[in-house]
């Protein structure tokens, strides 16, 4: 899975940035091929100085499927509304996504007494 990571960075005007955030989204949901998005407001950088506030990712099933959701009608027009609710003031990539659910991290977590074990230095 492919996903486009929007980042975005402090706004003079987040009451306008919110106001056309609807109309954005009406056209990202357009987009061909889309399978799910996940909106964050950053509230608490704990390391680093990336001046990001606002992170929103958008799901595709491949990197090709990505590319061609964002040449698309509804695509460019995201990017155009996009650019000018930011005023500039973001950063777009795309990152191959892995994802692994409880269920499986959990079959594999190690016991204490293992852990341990592990940390003792060789003797």
């Amino acid at each position: 899975m492919y996903k486009l990571v929007i980042m975005i960075g402090p706004l003079d005007n987040w009451a306008a940035f919110d106001e056309a955030w609807p109309r954005f989204l009406h056209q990202v949901e357009n987009m061909p091929g889309l399978r799910r998005e996940a909106t964050s407001r950053v509230d608490t950088v704990l390391y680093g100085t990336a001046p990001v506030a606002f992170i929103h990712e958008l799901y595709f099933d491949s990197l090709e499927a990505a590319r061609q959701a964002m040449v698309s009608p509804s695509g460019s027009a995201a990017g155009q509304l996009l650019q000018a609710m930011t005023r500039g003031q973001v950063t777009l990539f795309l990152a191959d996504h892995k994802e692994d659910d409880l269920e499986n991290i959990l079959k594999f977590k190690s016991s204490p007494s293992a852990d341990a074990d592990q940390e003792q230095p060789p003797g």
